[in-house]
């Protein structure tokens, strides 16, 4: 059971990741590029195509257990960055930094979350999972 429970986890964990990029940053490039060079980001193209690449790599790093650290680590770097121009809770007042506040906040746990990755490796039904089989997971 811990097996399917570490793997239904890892795929929550990333589909917020990978759908960023598929459902929303790559077919608008444009107009996040927009966005993001209005929010201050240098070189928005080129930070957004970058963005994109940490975000599919490391969500399916993730989601396969594969080199997970490092797809924790890019997603990681991504929430920063993102984070940091994006919910920038201390430059606002009232209503837009009491929302930004939540936003920076939700991307903090998920920031725990990657470290949480990085220390513990991606767990059991992986491809790096090099944990002892127990009794219950060899027997059919």
């Amino acid at each position: 059971m811990n097996r399917y429970l570490s793997l239904a986890g890892r795929i929550m964990i990333a589909t917020i990741f990978f759908m960023s990029a598929v459902g929303n940053k790559i077919p608008n490039f444009s107009g996040v590029s927009q966005y993001m060079a209005a929010e201050g980001v240098p070189l928005p193209s080129v930070m957004l195509f970058g963005g994109i690449v940490f975000l599919i790599a490391g969500s399916l790093s993730v989601i396969a257990g594969y080199k997970t650290q490092i797809g924790a680590g890019l997603l990681l770097v991504f929430l920063i960055f993102a984070t940091y121009f994006f919910h920038d809770f201390w430059t606002l007042e009232g209503e837009a930094r009491q929302q930004q506040m939540i936003q920076f906040m939700k991307n903090l746990s998920l920031m725990g979350t990657m470290v949480f990755l990085m220390a513990n490796g991606s767990g059991l039904l992986s491809i790096d999972d090099q944990s002892p089989k127990s009794t219950e997971e060899t027997q059919p």
